[in-house]
């Protein structure tokens, strides 16, 4: 049995050392590819409520893409924006502030508005109540519009 442990245990410690050194960090421009995805992922599951709530309302597909929402803002998107990332290309330039950076208790607060506007805009959807879905799509519209204001350049 010890003779089938070290060479085992040599085994695993090579494995490990070798998988820790092939996970390298992603490189700034693929981090902000990432970034940018997710928000276009998130505009396009915005534009399907907005579309609902001017229109005629489809409960599943409001409870589809409110849940898309949900899940992206609770994801961990602060992953998306470590040091180095302030500047550089993903897709395109990108645009977030520096501020983003150094005001992080900002930033924090409105990362938590924007959970808790999308887990109540999911919870809502799941009712088929297309006014109070109207009026929550709002709510969440002005944590959007406050981020942008605060921490994203003009275009």
């Amino acid at each position: 049995m010890k003779k089938l442990v070290k060479p085992l245990l040599a085994v695993l410690l090579f494995t490990a050392a070798s998988a820790s050194m092939a996970q390298q960090a992603p490189k700034p421009e693929q981090v902000i590819k990432w970034r940018q995805s997710v928000y276009q992922v998130l505009a396009w599951n915005n534009g399907r409520i907005k579309n609902n709530v001017e229109g005629t309302y489809n409960k599943d597909e409001v409870i589809r893409a409110a849940n898309a929402i949900a899940a992206i803002a609770n994801s961990g998107l602060g992953a998306l924006y470590p040091a180095g990332t302030e500047t550089g290309k993903g897709w395109r330039e990108t645009t977030v502030k520096p501020e983003l950076f150094t005001e992080t208790a900002k930033a924090g607060e409105a990362a938590k508005k924007f959970i808790t506007e999308s887990n109540e805009l999911a919870k809502l959807a799941a009712t088929g109540d297309a006014a109070a879905v109207k009026v929550q799509f709002g709510k969440l519209g002005q944590t959007c519009k406050g981020c942008h204001d605060d921490f994203r350049k003009k275009d």
